[in-house]
């Protein structure tokens, strides 16, 4: 853990956590906010403005671009805005949290960038601006945090001038999910059990770590709320009001070999794994990725680990 990050939620706040989920999103994201971005191998280059720019272009296409001022919901530490501002998708950047930690690390980020950007604690089920104010909202694995779906997606559309787009990227769909938690769970349970042998026990984190970190997943349950079916998804939007709502699924066998390697890399002790470590999960990561396009002319949507939406407002 790093000198400025904080700890764990404690058993007691987890407990509090499951009667208010608003207190569990602050809890749980405060806490992560300062080792966020080097949990999820997040980085501001070439690698990662990749894959935003990708993942946008997979859902949204290129016309528009730059779009003129734009808003990111759960925007967390800012990697979705930030990637997509270096890509040159858009210009004036705004970012809301429920938690004031991500807050505070989208701006840090930010400024270490050398850009401007406004950053609001802000509830995506009541956004704290005015009607017709931005031309793209976005969000990244963001909607399966927010109670009420449908909500937030009104909200998005009333910020929106019209004819602005939103899209959001990134959400587990129900099967996909379904898949991805067991072999993240089985990866636990391998790791912590193998690793307790005597000639692997420099494999092995301190125990209070462990625990920390199972503290962390208790919590990340409570906070996870939803998955989704694209088709249920797209119609939530339209019935929300959007025009030209459009789903796109992307990781099958990358999900299922990306998650696994995140459980891996969390159970075992940080310094053990390197810069080629992490380069062959990612060349694995983009290998897999390239087949599961090729099967996605074969393999039914829903059966992809993440969904993308994109609708226009009327």
């Amino acid at each position: 853990m790093s000198a400025t990050s904080k700890p764990a939620a404690s058993a007691e706040e987890v407990e509090a956590a499951w009667n208010d989920n608003k207190l569990a999103q602050v809890l749980y994201h405060d806490w992560e906010a300062s080792t966020y971005d080097e949990k999820w191998s997040i980085s501001y280059d070439e690698r990662c403005v990749d894959y935003a720019r990708d993942r946008f272009t997979a859902i949204a296409g290129t016309s528009g671009w730059p779009y003129g001022k734009t808003l990111e919901i759960g925007a967390g530490t800012g990697f979705f805005t930030l990637n997509l501002k270096l890509a040159g998708v858009l210009d004036e950047a705004h970012v809301t949290d429920l938690s004031p930690g991500m807050v505070e690390a989208a701006k840090k980020n930010a400024k270490t960038l050398g850009f401007a950007v406004e950053g609001r604690v802000a509830d995506a089920e009541k956004l704290p601006y005015d009607d017709d104010t931005f031309d793209l909202v976005i969000g990244h694995a963001v909607i399966h945090h927010i109670p009420d779906v449908e909500l937030a997606f009104r909200e998005m559309l009333r910020v929106l001038k019209p004819g602005g787009r939103f899209v959001i990227c990134g959400e587990p769909t129900r099967y996909g999910d379904f898949v991805a938690r067991r072999l993240s769970r089985f990866t636990w349970w391998a790791t912590t059990n193998v690793t307790k042998l005597p000639a692997l026990a420099h494999w092995r984190r301190p125990q209070e770590e462990l625990d920390e970190s199972s503290r962390a997943a208790a919590l990340e349950a409570v906070v996870d709320l939803h998955t989704f079916d694209p088709d249920t998804l797209a119609r939530t939007a339209t019935r929300a009001g959007a025009a030209d709502v459009k789903t796109v699924t992307e990781e099958l066998l990358a999900a299922w070999v990306g998650w696994p390697i995140r459980t891996f890399e969390a159970a075992v002790p940080e310094q053990k794994l390197g810069f080629g470590w992490r380069m062959f999960a990612y060349k694995s990561w983009l290998q897999l990725s390239k087949v599961d396009k090729a099967l996605s002319a074969v393999v039914p949507d829903e059966l992809y680990y993440n969904v993308s939406i994109t609708g226009v407002a009327q």
